[in-house]
């Protein structure tokens, strides 16, 4: 028995170079030793167990002490510590058991076989930042002292405003807050009862077009488009006309060629989403008409428009809607960071009755101590103060892109953006695409094509290229790598 545990034990590795106390890693090592058959039976003496990990005999005590409270192992007096005879049993069961069947497959609803057809795989998601990734804002420039500081305010406070369900509409506290920043930056005139708060800008979509939508009703999507709100509408059974996008944004004429009775439109009004077009006030106004004369809805979708850098920038759709058709969403995974998973829609007022039965009958609401914290974030300024940094920053780093751009002249034409971070650069002919992104990923960088967030396929070729999470000496570094990928 020792010399088996001793061969088994010294598989069990401590490092003592990380954070993690060694105990938690002695604990972690012993549990999945014994939860994969390696120990049974009585466990070796405290003594002998420190000796094989080359530990503190008070560290093994310690460990050991956690795996009695799981009930993975049993202390008898005068007799020692076993395995428990539990899970002793269910190792021998798993040993005997032979490869499982996979069976026949569920049925599935008809509505998740006719999503699963048409999603856009999100598997690029960035988790990382590097050289011209899109959607990552610049995590290097946060805030991260008085965001502590205000998350330790909260978790030292009352524990049933922290700890207990929330508000399922969302904290008021924050909802007036946002209303606030919106009538004041975005020019939208909202009360607080008109803010719902949702676990992203993905999560307002879904429950937007399962609130308003049947399935197979028509739906104008902007053509390259947001993948993750194709994918959100797709999922709900709509149907999806693949709007034309030009250099004034949605092209509400060939909307209204292609789905006259369209029941909802998606825009990205003051940043395209890829394209980066600003919409013209011609053109909102022309699709505030558009949808008032079919009786449909808008959804704007304002992912980062607190990062105009350019001109005056144009009004908001809501802000100028005088017919309650426009469904504004806002997010936080731009303006401070992904992980926080909070959004926002406002609702036109003739809709907020609907969504207050719906938050309240079916959902419990996102976590309560961000909304608090982001409340307090913006109450005190911190969130004011944080966006124009950001904006001055994301124009800082625009600029540099454009001062190496002319490096890549004849390969790739990258356009000037005035809003975000991320632009479009297009390919000149004879460069395709799929192999230009083949070849940056073998280079290690991460580019998307246009023809990615493409319905249907259009004439533009070229890449949607990121720039707001690197700094100026990386974005340099990217652009040397890119103008070896693109002459090869």
């Amino acid at each position: 028995m020792k010399t088996k545990a001793g061969a088994i034990l010294s598989s069990i590795r401590i490092d003592r170079s990380v954070d993690q106390k060694i105990s938690v890693q002695l604990y972690m090592g012993l549990r999945d030793v014994i939860l994969g058959g390696g120990l049974s039976g009585r466990l070796p003496a405290s003594r002998t167990l420190a000796t094989e990990v080359g530990v503190s005999r008070t560290t093994v005590i310690e460990a050991v002490g956690r795996l009695v409270s799981e009930g993975l192992v049993e202390s008898r007096v005068g007799a020692g510590t076993y395995v428990s005879s539990t899970i002793g049993q269910r190792v021998d069961i798993a040993r005997k058991k032979t490869e499982p069947k996979k069976g026949k497959r569920p049925k599935l609803a008809h509505s998740a076989k006719r999503a699963a057809r048409q999603f856009v795989h999100r598997d690029q998601l960035p988790r990382k930042s590097q050289s011209f990734i899109t959607a990552l804002p610049a995590l290097d420039s946060f805030p991260m002292a008085q965001w502590a500081r205000l998350s330790a305010r909260h978790w030292r406070g009352d524990r049933d405003a922290v700890m207990g369900y929330g508000y399922p509409q969302g904290l008021p506290r924050l909802r007036a807050a946002i209303a606030t920043h919106l009538n004041a930056t975005r020019g939208i005139n909202c009360e607080p009862e008109q803010l719902f708060i949702v676990a992203g800008a993905q999560h307002a979509f879904s429950l937007i077009a399962g609130t308003l939508l049947n399935r197979g009703e028509k739906v104008w999507f902007e053509n390259p488009g947001a993948i993750g709100a194709r994918n959100a509408l797709v999922a709900r059974g709509a149907n999806l006309a693949a709007v034309q996008v030009d250099a004034d944004g949605l092209d509400v004429e060939d909307g209204l060629r292609k789905a006259p009775n369209f029941r909802l439109a998606f825009v990205t009004p003051s940043h395209q989403q890829p394209l980066g077009r600003i919409m013209s006030l011609k053109r909102r106004l022309a699709l505030l008409q558009a949808a008032e004369g079919a009786d449909a809805l808008i959804v704007e979708d304002d992912y980062d428009g607190d990062f105009y850098y350019g001109n005056q920038p144009l009004p908001t759709l809501k802000s100028i809607d005088t017919a309650n058709r426009v469904i504004y969403v806002g997010t936080f995974s731009k303006t401070l960071f992904p992980s926080l998973r909070l959004g926002f829609f406002v609702a036109p007022p003739n809709l907020v009755d609907t969504f207050s039965r719906i938050f309240a009958s079916e959902l419990s609401g996102t976590p309560t101590w961000p909304q608090a914290v982001v409340a307090d974030f913006m109450d005190e300024g911190h969130f004011a103060t944080h966006v124009r940094a950001m904006r001055a920053l994301y124009r800082q780093r625009h600029d540099v892109l454009h001062e190496e751009a002319s490096r890549l002249a004849g390969l790739l034409n990258i356009e000037k953006a005035s809003a975000g971070f991320h632009t479009i650069g297009r390919l000149e002919d004879g460069l395709s695409e799929k192999r230009v992104v083949a070849a940056a990923a073998q280079a290690g960088l991460i580019l998307s094509p246009i023809s990615r967030y493409c319905l249907s396929p259009i004439a533009e070729k070229g890449l949607v290229i990121g720039y707001g999470s690197t700094d100026a000496s990386q974005i340099r570094q990217g652009m040397t790598v890119l103008r070896r990928v693109l002459r090869g």
